[in-house]
C-alpha cells in the first residue's frame, strides 16, 4: 500500500476567508486530511505548485496564528 498523496485526485478546498478576487489564498484537501491525519495545504494560486503536508496539530496551529495575526 503506498501513502504517496494524489494530488490529481484530491478535493480541494479554498480559505473561507478568500475574497473574490483570488488574493492571497490558500487550499486544503479535508477529504485526504480525515483519512490520514495529515492536511495538504496548497497556493490556490498555483495549483501545480509545491504542497504543504502538515498534521492536524500543525494545520490548527497555522490556522491560530492566521487568525491572530488578523489574517
Amino acid at each position: 500500500m503506498t501513502s504517496e498523496f494524489n494530488i490529481k485526485a484530491a478535493m480541494w478546498v479554498k480559505s473561507t476567508y478568500s475574497g473574490p478576487e483570488g488574493g492571497e489564498c490558500i487550499e486544503w484537501a479535508p477529504n485526504h486530511a480525515t483519512m490520514t491525519g495529515v492536511v495538504p495545504v496548497r497556493d490556490s494560486k498555483r495549483p501545480d505548485g509545491p504542497v504543504l503536508m502538515a498534521s492536524s496539530a500543525a494545520f490548527a496551529g497555522l490556522v491560530a496564528l492566521a487568525k491572530d495575526a488578523g489574517v
